[in-house]
């Protein structure tokens, strides 16, 4: 499985580097709105993870705040696509989010990782390694998918399992075989109060643009949300 999605993110990276931010609303016009207005509009010194960077357009943000963002992925070639564009503006680095992470401990403010998690298989790793070098009280913003909503990619969903889906992506003519991890809510949320305290759910709403520009999956959003963010802090 995460051999698969290196691979797979790793030819991608090229895609992302031909697309517009217009041609993906899930992004510009639902996710990334509702995880930026968690996120101070001054970072600065502030030291930043953005963990699972891919093209890295949540490290500009931070950068462009003030922050001194750390940018990680698993994928080579998102890791070289990013150090293309963001210059010295952040430090990236090329690492896998289930393996004891290079940095030491209570070294970072705040951490943010936008769709990421739902490829990681084990969480509790991955949780342990961010508590560590999280500052007393520093904050944890995260986006996933939507627990009830990947549901509907499954046949025989089980849904108090956690279950290994694979969706299909239609990026520049090419269909991507993408595999991912469905957790139950219930495990979601007692895994992160395991390390941290919840301090806010959001169930995002797609933008007014959205709806402009393509009304009916705005309509099918407004009934069922594709992404759940969650602000946690460290205990």
């Amino acid at each position: 499985m995460k051999r698969q999605v290196l691979e797979i993110f790793n030819e991608l990276a090229s895609v992302y580097e031909k697309m517009g931010d217009a041609d993906n609303l899930y992004n510009t016009q639902y996710e990334r709105p509702a995880m930026m207005q968690h996120i101070p509009t001054d970072l600065a010194g502030m030291k930043v993870l953005d963990a699972g960077c891919s093209a890295g357009w949540y490290s500009r943000q931070l950068a462009d705040r003030g922050a001194i963002v750390t940018a990680v992925d698993v994928s080579p070639e998102m890791v070289s696509f990013t150090k293309k564009h963001l210059g010295d503006s952040a430090n990236v680095l090329c690492l896998d989010l289930e393996d004891r992470l290079p940095f030491e401990d209570e070294s970072f403010d705040w951490i943010v990782s936008s769709l990421t998690l739902h490829y990681v298989k084990d969480w509790h790793t991955t949780f342990a390694e961010f508590h560590r070098i999280l500052k007393p009280s520093g904050s944890f913003l995260l986006s996933i998918h939507h627990p009830l909503t990947d549901l509907k990619l499954l046949n025989r969903p089980q849904y108090f399992s956690t279950e290994l889906i694979v969706d299909q992506w239609n990026k520049a003519g090419k269909t991507y075989q993408v595999p991912f991890y469905r957790r139950p809510l219930s495990e979601i949320l007692n895994t992160f109060i395991a390390y941290f305290s919840i301090e806010q759910v959001t169930e995002p709403e797609p933008t007014a643009k959205f709806k402009e520009l393509e009304p009916e999956k705005y309509d099918k959003l407004m009934k069922s949300p594709n992404f759940l963010i969650l602000k946690v802090r460290k205990n």
